[in-house]
């Protein structure tokens, strides 16, 4: 069960990687975004370390506060849920 959950955790974490990625091509071409409330959505129901490593890879939301110190933030947090979770 928990191998499952962790491969699920992984796989969210590199769509919310890749998620990071897809906006930033769309917003140098000047298209349809990833709306910001979909974004942290993304990173409050798991992928908050994906998505930090993907703003930094891809710099992208880096000027913005709220994502530069709430996703590490959330990340941190997360990361703190699930080393819990797995010491129980």
């Amino acid at each position: 069960m928990e191998l499952s959950f962790a491969w699920v955790l992984a796989l969210w974490n590199i769509f919310g990687f890749f998620l990071m990625g897809m906006d930033k091509d769309r917003a140098r071409k000047g298209r349809y975004r990833v709306s910001e409330k979909n974004l942290w959505i993304t990173a409050l129901l798991g992928a908050a370390p994906g998505m930090t490593a993907g703003m930094l890879f891809f710099r992208h939301k880096t000027k913005h506060m709220a994502f530069r110190a709430g996703f590490p933030a959330l990340s941190a947090i997360q990361f703190s849920a699930l080393v819990y979770y797995f010491l129980q």
